[in-house]
């Protein structure tokens, strides 16, 4: 727990004016809380030497004015530091969104997105609640002992001391069900992610589910983690359903004790039955800070355990980050980019090994090869999405590990094999990455892209509203979208991994044709499956296992007799049995 107190500090400190507020208006209301019992005490002595209304009428005022005075510092207590919670909430939000923003592909390619979630949710309202009333009610219950606790042994030590008798037994069941608490919902914690996890890959692949029948399984598998939550759950409800009892057990031992020594004392005449009436008001006043303890310490468990899964979040770090003194982007950039002997391993895979190629400023190329050839991997190095195992990406002859990644990609249109869109408008989705965007751009945008003859198909047009991920668009117009998008940023490189795989030829063709004035006099890079798609550039380059095997321009691959010229052939026969 102290480990977390110390990392949370920081986020305290930044609320340091409203937090010294809260624990004063907390010390005032306890302060007042514990001169009530003190002023009932003192009442009934008085009354015991002879009734008198003015005497009677004054303490009334004065528990009347203490009340109130308690009522109004309890209210500005929970309102100030509750509040405080949830300003801490929104920083630990804000700078935990930050840093997933800024990791790298390669740590999601590792994280399930349902345990991402579950630590940027139920984690996160763990912490507040900890950072909340766990710390509101743990200052009020230490603040609640120290004063009633001072007011009694300055009446009677004796009877303070035999009161206090059960308090190692507390702290030793609090220790115990504390720890047992922390581990407990540490698991329940991961498991919640799990569920989460599962929910969100069933709606994500919800056709693919239902395209293989798979509904009953899945419920099935769901059913398997949700039973196990529920019981981990029920063990968690009855470790604190023994530990509540236990506190409320030690707390009416407490009363007996003192019932029984001061009921002594008192026919002793050793005390007053003020003080006697007093000692019995305190020990009613400290029930609920002692009870409150149990829930508090579950409170502050759940809180760390959490904590603890957030922070190992905040700690991850992006593999690709801006060097210390990065140089700036050329201006302007012409975008000459050359590989130098590249090699990427994934594990002990080789993705491309010993790559060297040259792709002149200005110029279109392509790049072609069968599936897991490395075409995509080669490509994402362009926009340090991953940088290379060994051997170095040079931009108009700059290494790309001395650019700032953020300001490199500005300068690239990116449009990947996988095409991502927002639950947002079509018109939005286009612009997204481009501010403030001009209307006109993003109908040019959309119109390059081949969208025109969609658009009026759309019942709002360009403001149509699509579904997650782009879910009521078809493959085709999801990728001339992500084209349109790519288009609008008017980047000086321009690269399409198989953006068109999911259109006809003729409408490739169409794009092809609509995009051929904007690409020319800017680096752009073709992956394509389709000759039709690469055959206008000026070098193809063609990947075998990682390597460059061949290069050139259409026809002298052709007259090679190669991969490019197998490919080639195969496609004119699939055309002409098309045809037929």
């Amino acid at each position: 727990m102290r480990k977390a107190i110390v990392q949370l500090s920081p986020y305290l400190w930044r609320q340091r004016r409203g937090v010294f507020l809260g624990l004063g208006a907390l010390l005032l209301k306890d302060a007042f809380s514990a001169a009530l019992p003190f002023v009932i005490g003192r009442g009934v002595d008085s009354l015991t030497h002879g009734f008198r209304l003015e005497s009677l009428t004054g303490f009334a005022a004065l528990l009347v004015a203490l009340s109130l005075a308690k009522g109004l510092f309890q209210y500005w207590m929970r309102v100030i530091l509750i509040g405080i919670s949830r300003d801490v909430e929104y920083d630990i939000r804000n700078q935990l969104y930050a840093v997933l923003v800024r990791l790298s592909p390669d740590f999601y390619s590792r994280s399930r997105t349902g345990d991402i979630m579950a630590r940027a949710t139920n984690d996160l309202n763990a912490v507040r609640m900890m950072l909340g009333p766990g710390v509101m009610y743990w200052t009020e219950t230490i603040f609640t002992f120290i004063f009633s606790i001072a007011v009694m042994a300055s009446t009677d030590w004796r009877l303070t001391w035999i009161a206090l008798l059960p308090a190692p037994l507390v702290s030793l069941a609090v220790v115990y069900f504390g720890s047992r608490i922390h581990d407990r919902f540490e698991k329940i914690q991961a498991m919640f992610s799990d569920i989460s996890s599962r929910v969100q890959e069933n709606l994500s692949g919800v056709r693919v589910v239902r395209a293989y029948a798979q509904e009953a399984a899945e419920l099935h598998r769901f059913e398997e983690l949700n039973l196990d939550y529920i019981r981990e759950n029920v063990g968690l409800a009855r470790l604190s359903s023994l530990f509540m009892p236990l506190l409320q057990a030690l707390i009416s031992l407490t009363f007996i004790i003192v019932l029984w020594a001061g009921g002594a004392q008192l026919l002793r005449h050793r005390i007053t039955l003020g003080n006697f009436v007093m000692f019995n008001t305190y020990m009613g006043t400290l029930v609920w800070p002692m009870i409150a303890l149990g829930w508090v310490v579950n409170l502050m468990q759940r809180g760390t355990a959490s904590w603890d899964r957030i922070a190992q979040l905040m700690e991850e770090t992006p593999t690709i980050a801006p060097p210390a003194a990065p140089v700036a982007v050329p201006e302007p950039l012409r975008g000459e980019i050359r590989m130098e002997r590249v090699q990427v391993r994934f594990g002990e895979a080789r993705a491309l090994d010993g790559v060297d190629l040259l792709i002149p400023a200005g110029s279109t190329v392509a790049i072609v090869g069968h599936t897991g050839s490395g075409k995509s991997t080669l490509v994402s190095l362009i926009p340090r999405l991953l940088d290379p195992t060994s051997g170095r990406v040079l931009l108009d002859g700059v290494p790309l590990t001395a650019l700032d990644p953020e300001d490199l990609r500005r300068h690239i249109g990116f449009v990947p094999q996988e095409t991502f869109l927002f639950s947002a408008t079509l018109a939005e989705n286009i612009a997204w990455g481009v501010p403030n965007a001009p209307r006109e751009a993003i109908e040019n945008a959309a119109a390059l892209a081949g969208l025109g003859p969609d658009l009026a198909s759309f019942p709002l047009g360009l403001e149509t509203v699509i579904g997650e991920r782009g879910l009521t668009l078809s493959g085709g117009q999801k990728q001339r979208v992500a084209i349109a998008r790519a288009v609008l940023r008017n980047p000086s490189i321009l690269i399409l991994d198989d953006a068109l795989s999911s259109v006809d030829t003729i409408t490739e063709e169409r794009i092809l044709t609509a995009l051929a004035a904007m690409m020319r006099g800017r680096t752009t890079i073709l992956i394509s499956h389709r000759v039709s798609t690469v055959r206008q550039a000026s070098r193809i380059f063609v990947l075998e296992h990682g390597e460059i095997v061949e290069q050139g321009s259409h026809a002298e691959l052709v007259a090679a007799g190669g991969y490019y010229a197998d490919l080639y052939q195969k496609q004119l026969l699939e055309e002409e049995l098309e045809a037929i």
